[in-house]
């Protein structure tokens, strides 16, 4: 009995060891097998939901319409031996600006002061030394004339009543409200935009899908709509060319290709 026990115990030991090493190699090939998964298993969701093709163009858009309004920017100046006496005559020559404002039936509202100003004025004698000699005085002002078809008759009256004193620096043509000229451009962009869109599906071999995304950038008016001409006292009226007014738009959009 002694004998025997030993020779079951080392025959247990080495089943035992061969049942390990078994599983071993059973536990190392399960991963590759599992790695390899048989034709026909489905894909998961990330896979399946690939990101659809995309097409990003750029759209611009105009639109023009004849200006409903002047901006003139005016202004007196007077120069005197003293700074009392240069605001004095300044103020005589603004009060003589603004009151042929009114007479032209400009409102007040349409009248704004841009700049008011006070500065002396130096001269150099022989022996280069500058020196204060007297005192200029000066106010500037923005008018906006909504019947733009009286702007030059009231730059000839401004320059009438105020003389050697006015100041005529420029007028401007605008509209007074921007937003249906603005919706018109924007309009155009958007068109522009989606023919490019459609273009480019049409080439690639696609049809052209949902919109994914649109931005705006900022409008824009290129350029000024005119200027007054340098003027004469003996001016009595001033011909203007308002021409028109133009608003251009860019948008951004994304379309799906399908």
């Amino acid at each position: 009995m002694t004998t025997r026990r030993p020779r079951a115990a080392a025959r247990t030991a080495r089943l035992l060891a061969a049942t390990a090493v078994l599983g071993g190699l059973l536990a190392g090939t399960a991963a590759p097998a599992l790695a390899a998964a048989p034709a026909g298993t489905p894909l998961p969701a990330a896979a399946r939901e690939a990101a659809p093709a995309t097409v990003t163009v750029a759209g611009h858009g105009r639109a023009a319409a004849a200006p409903d309004l002047a901006i003139l920017s005016i202004g007196v100046e007077a120069g005197r031996a003293t700074a009392k006496e240069a605001m004095a005559a300044q103020k005589t020559a603004a009060e003589a600006l603004l009151a042929v404002l009114y007479k032209q039936g400009i409102a007040e509202r349409d009248i704004r002061t841009d700049s008011l100003s006070l500065a002396p004025v130096y001269t150099q004698s022989a022996e280069g030394e500058s020196r204060v000699t007297g005192y200029q005085a000066g106010q500037a002002f923005s008018v906006k004339v909504r019947d733009i078809d009286r702007t030059g008759q009231v730059v000839g009256a401004v320059n009438d009543a105020t003389r050697d004193a006015g100041r005529i620096n420029g007028v401007v043509f605008d509209v007074a409200d921007p937003s249906a000229l603005r919706a018109k451009a924007r309009e155009a962009a958007f068109r522009d935009a989606y023919d490019k869109a459609a273009q480019h599906a049409r080439l690639s071999g696609h049809r052209l899908g949902r919109l994914v995304s649109l931005s705006e950038g900022e409008s824009v008016r290129p350029g000024p709509g005119g200027a007054a001409p340098t003027l004469s006292a003996e001016d009595t009226g001033v011909p203007t060319a308002p021409g028109e007014i133009e608003e251009q738009i860019t948008v951004s959009a994304v379309f799906e290709l399908l």
